[in-house]
């Protein structure tokens, strides 16, 4: 058996509560939200917050029938106070306690769930967020694992089509000669390599998992670096932390004749040439 059959058949038993805040979240990544929890198990739990006579949701309701979800109707009761919230959070422990499921899923953009995520991991309990890019730190550093809707593959869009994976887009017409600076330039992305915080966990997680030759499996290095911080690759646009390691730039990557990956970090001036493994 494969390691990645056995890692199928120890997650198929898993149960995750999946909990909404339809109010806070667009539902066009649904599709994709479910296909990613099926890699941790199963999300026989599926309830959406929100108030279901708002024509803010419209476009939630044939998502609640396609996939099962449970939607739960809270009305809000006072003016500028999100009852959506307390209302989830209260499930949620209710749920910890009488359901009893092995990890929780909360798909919004809000950081008032935060507290509500810390006592959850406190009790034993794995948190895989989902949100917008909007979503506050706090938030994203609370879960197990987080990661951002539009990092997900292609769901379905508000008018029932297919909507694509995030790609650059196709390039437009020349800007006028007269146009403005500001109108023509585009902000580049700031190289990988100079993000502290992926920097540090990077390096740490190599450091963590290194034998004394200086090199540390990649799957030993990747597990490291998540046990660290909600940290997914494909938030920083590759597919998978080997990737992610090479684009930062400062790592040394080799692979042996089994197939098998190793990372080193260039700093390290004591490393052998090769893994010595």
């Amino acid at each position: 058996m494969t390691e990645a059959e056995v890692r199928a058949v120890a997650t198929a038993g898993r149960r995750i509560a999946l909990l909404i805040d339809a109010d806070n979240v667009s539902h066009a990544k649904i599709a994709g939200v479910l296909a990613e929890l099926s890699k941790y198990g199963t999300a026989n739990i599926r309830r959406a917050y929100g108030d279901w006579a708002s024509q803010a949701l419209k476009g939630w309701k044939d998502k609640l029938h396609d996939f099962a979800i449970r939607p739960i109707q809270q009305f809000s009761y006072s003016s500028g106070k999100n009852a959506t919230d307390i209302a989830l959070v209260i499930d949620a422990m209710e749920l910890l306690y009488t359901q009893k499921p092995e990890a929780f899923c909360l798909v919004s953009s809000d950081a008032d769930f935060t507290p509500l995520v810390m006592t959850l991991k406190a009790s034993g309990h794995e948190v895989y967020g989902f949100g917008e890019r909007k979503t506050p730190s706090p938030f994203v550093n609370a879960c197990t694992t987080f990661l951002y809707l539009d990092a997900l593959g292609g769901g379905v869009d508000q008018a029932g089509g297919s909507e694509p994976a995030t790609a650059p887009p196709e390039p437009g017409p020349e800007p006028p000669e007269d146009a403005m600076p500001e109108q023509a330039a585009v902000a580049p992305r700031r190289p990988l390599s100079q993000d502290t915080k992926l920097v540090s966990i990077l390096r740490g997680a190599v450091e963590a998992s290194a034998h004394e030759d200086g090199w540390a499996a990649m799957s030993a290095a990747g597990s490291a670096a998540k046990r660290q911080a909600s940290i997914d690759p494909r938030n920083y646009g590759v597919r998978n932390f080997p990737a992610l390691f090479a684009a930062v730039g400062l790592f040394e990557i080799v692979k042996a004749e089994n197939g098998q990956a190793f990372v080193a970090d260039r700093r390290n001036k004591e490393r052998t040439h090769e893994p010595t493994r």
